[in-house]
């Protein structure tokens, strides 16, 4: 038995397919989501997903959100998310830089507080995207 999966973010669909397992950050801690999981729904913090589909896992960074779990259907509402394998490192590295002088800058609460966002958003990518190289090797 599987688990079905849609990752959704206001632009696009992430991620859609049968999978065996799912691991999730959220408020109360990292928790997996194996097939016939109690129906849940409860807040995806930012971090790394991982998806296991037989023996091939996929990691996901995600910026937070919302996770639904009925009858091995998940679904998550994410206000970002990106698969590992497309994440370009050479641009999340450009906007964690951007993001860096931003902060530094702290013109007004709000400028600071969307630089540190975005800040955030280029580590977690970051942090993904090598995690993902140094499991192919």
């Amino acid at each position: 038995m599987n688990l079905h999966i849609e990752i959704i973010t206001p632009e696009k669909v992430v991620y859609k397919d049968d999978v065996s397992e799912i691991i999730v950050p959220t408020e109360t801690g990292e928790i997996a989501i194996l097939p016939d999981h109690v129906n849940l729904l409860t807040k995806v913090l930012p971090g790394e997903m991982i998806i296991k589909k037989g023996n091939h896992e996929h990691f996901i960074a995600i910026t937070g959100g919302f996770l639904e779990i009925a009858n091995n259907q998940v679904n998550i509402l994410a206000d970002y998310a990106v698969r590992a394998e497309d994440i370009e490192i050479a641009r999340a590295q450009e906007a964690q830089k951007r993001a860096e002088h931003k902060i530094k800058e702290q013109s007004t609460d709000k400028d600071f507080r969307i630089a540190e966002a975005e800040l955030q958003k280029a580590l977690l990518q970051l942090k993904v995207a090598n995690k993902r190289k140094r499991h192919i090797r």
